[in-house]
């Protein structure tokens, strides 16, 4: 129960920084979706969809490696473990950087739609680069447990974001139309969207810097052996994450290719994009709780009781993530205004978005099992299904079905690798897990909902304030049931 505690405690300092930053990004979708065209915030989603993918890569799964090496305190000692998986990683960000910015002409063209222009990617190639080398940095506050400098340093970086996306989208054009002599030395009318990079680059630069006494006061070691060892263990990972992280995007990426109106696929990806934003509450809560989660596992791996805990934190997550599915679509009334009305047309792909993330949530602690039995392979076969699944299926789809295929194919794929994990896995490492407790409140959650869908009332206050009963059921089942309040 201690361990809970500390998970729980870790998880609400981890919670509230990445509310607050997840909050901020939020809004900046907000002013994002109003500052720029829908073309342009298309083509933004479609150009980080790659940034993702890249990063993925770069970091190699070195973050999770680090966390397995490092409690090996009986093998390695942590500052070896912890040097040399920063020059793992850093040289292979220095290598990719250099690779692409000098051969761009000749990638340029057989990897990005051609409407993606070159000095747009060339910012995104340096801004994946600098943050795949600072997540180790970041890993390592992790696992020292520093929640509070962490979140600090994520805030920092999304306000300087915020900051700068201002000074040159909104600041600038005012000063242009009053002293535009002021500014043309550095500022363009027609760069909107380069200005979004540019800001972006200004941010993750500054924290980058910010983490050299992460990166400073001890003497680096590259242990050979090791290095070895956390490539063969982290390869498949690896592997895992980038399937895993194209399950995520390659809705946004393949859209151009097979959207029938070529001229028309940015605007019709920034809508689909600017609703799938308003789910970012269910991403808010499952990235707070992985933070905190994966260190967790390998230190309480160590104790006998460890299955039963892993049980009982399943049951909890899945409890509090159907509860931020039933509070985003209960007040959706309210949350759909951080996107501006002209994106609206996509807000049915909300519920379906939701569940989706919440699927490839348990997924990921459904996990644990190959990661610390050390058949991360599995993971690799799993995300390799669904991303063929899913790839597939927006193939098939989209032509026909626009954005709303991208939200099917993602909710289907996810819970079908959640279903491939959970039977493979407890014949591997069996954990027996409180199935009937998590049936109870998704059959409980999905009836609230259907029941609030089939009770047509016009006023939206008179509609919110029946959603709010209904919640208050389900807090209230939870509170009586499970937590116990008396």
């Amino acid at each position: 129960m201690a361990g809970i505690k500390s998970l729980i405690k870790d998880s609400a300092i981890y919670g509230g920084s990445t509310i607050l930053v997840r909050s901020i990004s939020w809004l900046m979708t907000t002013f994002l979706t109003y500052a720029l065209l829908q073309s342009e915030y298309g083509m933004m989603n479609y150009l980080y969809a790659y940034t993702a993918l890249f990063l993925v890569i770069l970091t190699f799964g070195m973050e999770t490696g680090f966390f397995r090496f490092a409690n090996q305190n009986n093998k390695y000692d942590v500052r070896t473990v912890y040097s040399t998986t920063l020059i793992l990683v850093g040289g292979l960000a220095v290598s990719f950087l250099a690779v692409f910015l000098i051969f761009l002409p000749v990638i340029r063209p057989i990897i990005w739609d051609e409407d993606a222009p070159a000095n747009y990617i060339r910012l995104m190639l340096i801004i994946v680069s600098l943050d795949a080398f600072s997540a180790i940095p970041f890993a390592y506050l992790r696992y020292r447990k520093r929640p509070v400098k962490f979140g600090l340093l994520k805030i920092l970086y999304i306000g300087l974001y915020a900051i700068f996306c201002i000074f040159f989208l909104v600041i600038c054009p005012w000063i242009n139309d009053y002293s535009p002599s002021s500014i043309d030395w550095f500022w363009r009318e027609d760069f909107s969207l380069g200005y979004v990079f540019i800001s972006n680059l200004l941010a993750t630069s500054i924290q980058t810097l910010c983490l050299l006494p992460e990166l400073t006061g001890f003497r680096y070691r590259f242990n050979a052996a090791l290095a070895k060892q956390m490539l063969r263990y982290c390869f498949p990972l690896m592997l895992m994450g980038l399937v895993g992280m194209c399950n995520q995007v390659v809705d946004k990426i393949v859209f151009p290719a097979v959207y029938p109106d070529h001229d028309a696929w940015s605007s019709e990806l920034g809508v689909y994009n600017a609703c799938f934003k308003i789910a970012m509450i269910m991403m808010m809560f499952t990235q707070a709780f992985r933070y905190a989660y994966e260190p967790f596992v390998f230190e309480k791996n160590k104790e006998k009781n460890a299955e039963q805990t892993y049980a009982e934190v399943m049951k909890y997550f899945v409890i509090l993530g159907l509860l931020v599915f039933l509070g985003v679509m209960f007040y959706l009334d309210i949350f759909k205004y951080f996107i501006a009305p002209k994106y609206f047309g996509a807000l049915d792909i909300v519920p379906v978005v939701l569940i989706g993330e919440l699927f490839f949530a348990v997924y990921f602690n459904l996990s644990i099992w190959y990661k610390l039995s050390d058949k991360t392979y599995w993971g690799t076969l799993f995300s390799f299904i669904g991303f063929v699944f899913i790839l597939v299926f927006n193939i098939v789809f989209i032509p026909k079905y626009s954005y709303h295929a991208c939200a099917w194919a993602s909710l289907i794929g996810n819970g079908l690798i959640m279903s491939l994990s959970y039977f493979i896995g407890q014949k591997y490492y069996p954990i027996r897990y409180d199935l009937k407790t998590t049936g109870i409140y998704t059959g409980l959650a999905l009836g609230l909902y259907l029941f609030s869908c089939f009770v047509p009332i016009a006023n939206t206050w008179w509609r919110l304030g029946f959603n709010t009963i209904l919640i208050g059921i389900y807090i209230g089942v939870m509170l009586k049931r499970d937590l116990r309040v008396r």
